[in-house]
């Protein structure tokens, strides 16, 4: 069967976390994440995003089914409860806004740029070699470095998920399948369904 052109956008999120590794700037580019899902939940009132376009979750289950990088266990009943997913969507968008509140500290002239990148929210990790300075300000460089956090801890925290259980069982706490799932349930209150890996 031949494959549709949406079948390989793992390659665009494999190729987004290699350019923000050489080029912190790149890190903008993971805004169309933020915007693409939310955009079909709110016009289209489906995760159409999460089920066909998603490259995060395509390169999962590349790795955990093709490559046999996954247990493939069931994943635990308390990932997939209300509390969890919730839950861990407050403590993303509070990640979220602290991010932003340091760009705006930088633009305000507050703080210095901090050229590291944390993962997990806690572990700092030097990225000098990816921003040598640019013509724009370094509160863009700023959000670059921040929103990069985001993206690769998300993605650790899909890798580590992926090994213990399904190849997707990322997809089941996601912040964005949460919040475009409550966008489609307040759009079509018995239509929309969350897709379980």
């Amino acid at each position: 069967m031949k494959k549709t052109w949406n079948e390989y956008l793992w390659i665009a999120s494999l190729t987004y976390m290699i350019l923000g590794f050489f080029n912190i700037l790149f890190a903008w580019l993971g805004l169309l994440c933020f915007f693409f899902p939310l955009g079909i939940a709110i016009v289209k009132g489906t995760k159409g995003y999460c089920n066909h376009y998603c490259g995060r979750s395509q390169l999962f289950s590349l790795l955990g089914n093709r490559l046999g990088l996954s247990r493939k266990k069931d994943t635990p009943r308390w990932m997939k409860s209300k509390a969890f997913r919730y839950g861990f969507l407050v403590f993303f968008f509070a990640m979220f806004f602290l991010m932003l509140w340091n760009t705006w500290l930088v633009f305000a002239g507050a703080q210095n740029l901090k050229q590291v990148v944390t993962l997990l929210w806690t572990f700092k990790l030097p990225w000098h070699w990816a921003y040598r300075g640019t013509l724009f300000h370094p509160g863009v460089a700023q959000f670059a470095f921040g929103f990069y956090s985001v993206m690769l801890t998300s993605t650790v925290l899909g890798l580590i998920t992926m090994a213990l259980f399904r190849p997707r069982s990322w997809c089941v706490y996601c912040p964005m399948g949460t919040m475009t799932q409550l966008i489609c349930k307040a759009k079509c209150p018995q239509k929309p369904r969350r897709h379980v890996p």
